[in-house]
């Protein structure tokens, strides 16, 4: 790529620009903001634009000579200052620099001051790129580079695609009201994003975990509470953390600072978390260290729900941990009024003494120590909180301790099937489907669910009872499975 200008792109009528990664995805939404004059359909228009270059095959040139050995290797960073967007879009980009073959200097080109480049950048780098950092060069944008290779992302540019090679992912997708398919809307980009990941992630993760292998990080905890310094310019503290952290010291947590900590102790204390518990932050980039068995909570809000409840979910797809988000209230005079992001900004959290209530019976489950409930309500909703995470196990235990309430709630019991069933525990899933039944006769679903139980053990006994009370409670509905179903006929 000759002359290559670094600077912010913009979408013109005239031709195309290159569209990468998360910059691309700004860009787009930019566009929407900038061009929402009265009469202008915006986001039409983008749609417009994306239709009309699927249809003219897209071609990149190949390079076809060695790159001269002191080719820049530019990276385009949104800024330096906010540590989400440096650890997620800019860090891994490092990782490409070897497999290009780039032996000249690396450009980390940003919009900002540079006294506003944050410390742990420079810190990142030194931990985890030891043999690059000599080569790396924090550069104000715009910059000029006689030659330079750049990383490209496909993300934005999806749409770009020709329909034939996109229409694949459809089969992946929900059929639901946010999906648009083939209509490159915001929202399907946006979706699309929280969706998919960038393979420089699981580079950089896998690179990052190796930094701290053989290395003794004995010293910090395995449950624990992120909180923020004081100081910081961008603190939100949220409303009732104090009373939170109390009650979490009751179950072995403790406080941590992510900015107190180097990177390897941040990567090692995610590698090794059980339970990491904090409000809606950057911190949560961490996430991308999680082991699959850690459990990533969250205290957000409907703000951050609406806003930002995607920027980590690819970071989860990566790394495989369980990531559960509370949506609390806000810490403002009037919390049921909806404040506006432009704004605003991002208003903190207010977790009320309900909240708090919520958050620890969900967590107090997940760690085993089971309480007893009065409400179904309750119980279905923690119980079902389990399941959503995959902790069968713990599931089934909470049923078990409030056995009572549980076996009265056809749907408790039908849930306990569910996770029975998943570990192949047949007998325990057959007494819980007997269990639905005597709860709630009035439900032929848990009849047909038996049959396909018994079907599935081989056990004519079940298969035969379980119609015979079809057919005595449910003649219409008997009647219809024994037509649907070809292997009822034949064993009669």
């Amino acid at each position: 790529m000759e002359d290559v200008a670094v600077h912010r792109s913009h979408l013109t009528a005239k031709g195309k620009s290159p569209i990468s990664g998360s910059a691309g995805i700004r860009l787009l939404n930019r566009y929407c903001f900038e061009e929402s004059s009265p009469g202008f359909d915006a986001e039409a228009a983008l749609m417009g634009f994306f239709n009309a270059c699927s249809t003219t095959e897209t071609t990149f040139p190949l390079l076809s000579k060695p790159l001269p050995n002191d080719t820049a290797f530019v990276i385009e960073a949104r800024n330096t200052f906010n540590y989400f967007h440096f650890l997620t879009e800019t860090l891994g980009q490092l990782c490409l620099v070897e497999e290009a073959g780039v032996q000249g200097p690396i450009y980390i080109h940003h919009p900002n001051p540079d006294e506003k480049t944050g410390a742990f950048c420079r810190a990142y780098i030194d931990a985890l790129f030891p043999e690059l950092t000599d080569r790396v060069v924090f550069q104000r944008a715009p910059a000029n580079h006689p030659s330079a290779i750049t990383p490209y992302n496909f993300l934005a540019s999806f749409y770009l695609l020709p329909e034939a090679e996109r229409t694949g992912i459809d089969s992946l997708a929900p059929s639901d009201f946010y999906w648009k398919g083939p209509r490159a809307t915001r929202i399907a980009h946006a979706v699309l994003k929280q969706n998919s990941v960038d393979s420089t992630l699981f580079k950089l993760r896998d690179r990052a975990l190796r930094a701290i292998e053989g290395k003794d990080f004995s010293h910090l905890p395995r449950r624990f509470w992120v909180s923020r310094q004081d100081e910081s310019s961008r603190s939100r503290p949220m409303k009732g953390e104090a009373e939170l952290v109390d009650m979490l010291g009751l179950f072995g947590f403790e406080t941590v600072m992510f900015e107190r900590l180097s990177p390897l102790e941040q990567i090692a204390i995610m590698a090794n978390a059980e339970v990491m518990m904090s409000y809606h932050g950057a911190g949560f980039a961490n996430m991308l260290f999680a082991s699959p068995k850690s459990c990533v909570i969250e205290l957000g809000t409907l703000q951050t729900a609406v806003w930002r409840w995607g920027d980590f979910w690819r970071l989860a797809h990566v790394s495989q941990c369980r990531y559960v988000s509370f949506f609390a209230d806000f810490n403002k005079a009037d919390p049921l009024a909806e404040p506006s992001f432009n704004e605003d900004s991002i208003v903190s959290v207010h977790l009320t003494t309900k909240g708090r209530a919520e958050v620890m019976s969900f967590l107090v489950s997940l760690l085993g120590h089971h309480p007893v409930l009065h409400g179904i309500e309750d119980l279905r909703r923690i119980a079902g909180q389990m399941v959503t995470i995959g902790a069968d196990d713990r599931a089934v235990e909470l049923l078990a301790k409030n056995e009572t309430l549980a076996r009265s709630d056809a749907d408790l019991c039908l849930l306990r099937a569910d996770c029975h069933r998943r570990q192949f525990e047949h007998n325990a899933e057959f007494l819980a489907l007997l269990d639905a039944w005597a709860a709630d006769g009035s439900r032929w679903h848990t009849l047909l669910r038996m049959i396909w139980h018994g079907r599935r053990v081989d056990s004519t006994r079940i298969v035969d009872w379980a119609l015979g009370l079809l057919a005595a409670d449910f003649p219409d509905r008997h009647t219809a499975f024994i037509n649907s179903a070809d292997w009822v006929r034949k064993r009669r």
